[in-house]
């Protein structure tokens, strides 16, 4: 019954103009930059190997598909929230809006099954959005600009060997899919207390946007409370693209990201299940 369900919501989401936008949006995006790093990125790669480039000698293709994958990643990862929240916000009061709440809740399931239902659809629609800018941003990358080895510089130049990236690709985009089902928890969490999607959106990116503010305020009382928001660690997917990977902080990052999912899917389901239908 419940894959009946979560089938049934998944149509309803993909019936829907707005849930084509992150789409669309990631569609335009990945092949801009695509075209922009085709005529410019020569010029980073030089730009990362200035004052090397004298005292040693590059082999190889290392303006290549992982390396336009890795920018990408960086540049779109943090954004994909607003494109999230489009759908996460509207899956239980899109209901509302649309006045659909007491026919959806007089077929013979529980309120229990329905928020599952549209919670697990919720996910798996972010899973989508997330395997569409892998296909655009990693394989197009390596269709287009080929392989090799990957360059990175973060307080100091690291080149990767080809067999020693894949993995690391693999595991970045799926904790990437892990925080962007935060975000989409959250969405769920506002959409659950109110009658009207534009309210869950902006909520949440409201969310989003005071807690980057108070991780970035260098005062003691916010430096304490950092280390438990979620967006600090939205980032951590960073780490596995280090030298040597810090498994513990991603260990913990993932625990903190799976408790506030836990927690506000359970939140949102107990005011789901009190909650006064009235249309």
């Amino acid at each position: 019954m419940t894959l009946t369900l979560i089938s049934i919501e998944l149509i309803k989401i993909f019936k829907k103009w707005r849930t084509y936008i992150g789409f669309i949006a990631i569609g335009i995006l990945t092949p801009t930059v695509q075209l922009a790093l085709y005529f410019t990125g020569q010029r980073y790669v030089n730009h990362l190997l200035r004052g090397l480039q004298d005292a040693f000698v590059f082999y190889g293709n290392l303006f290549n598909g992982y390396l336009v994958a890795y920018l990408i990643l960086h540049s779109l990862v943090i954004h994909i929230p607003f494109l999230i929240v489009l759908v996460g916000g509207d899956l239980l009061a899109g209901e509302a809006t649309a006045g659909t709440y007491r026919i959806l809740l007089i077929r013979p399931v529980s309120r229990l099954q329905i928020i599952v239902a549209k919670f697990f659809a919720g996910i798996i629609y972010t899973f989508i959005l997330i395997l569409w800018l892998v296909l655009l941003s990693f394989i197009l990358s390596l269709f287009l600009f080929g392989s090799g080895e990957l360059i990175t510089f973060k307080n100091k130049l690291i080149i990767f060997s080809q067999n020693d990236v894949i993995w690391r690709f693999v595991c970045a985009y799926g904790f990437a899919a892990l925080s962007m089902s935060t975000v989409l928890t959250l969405s769920f969490f506002f959409s659950s207390m109110v009658e009207n999607a534009i309210g869950p959106i902006i909520s949440t990116m409201a969310v989003i946007i005071i807690f980057l503010i108070i991780s970035a305020i260098p005062i003691e009382f916010f430096q304490t409370l950092k280390p438990f928001l979620f967006t600090t660690h939205m980032t951590v997917w960073e780490n596995f693209f280090n030298d040597t990977v810090d498994w513990q902080s991603i260990f913990n990052s993932s625990l903190i990201l799976i408790i506030h999912i836990i927690v506000l899917f359970l939140f949102t389901v107990y005011i789901f299940l009190k909650k006064d239908i009235l249309s």
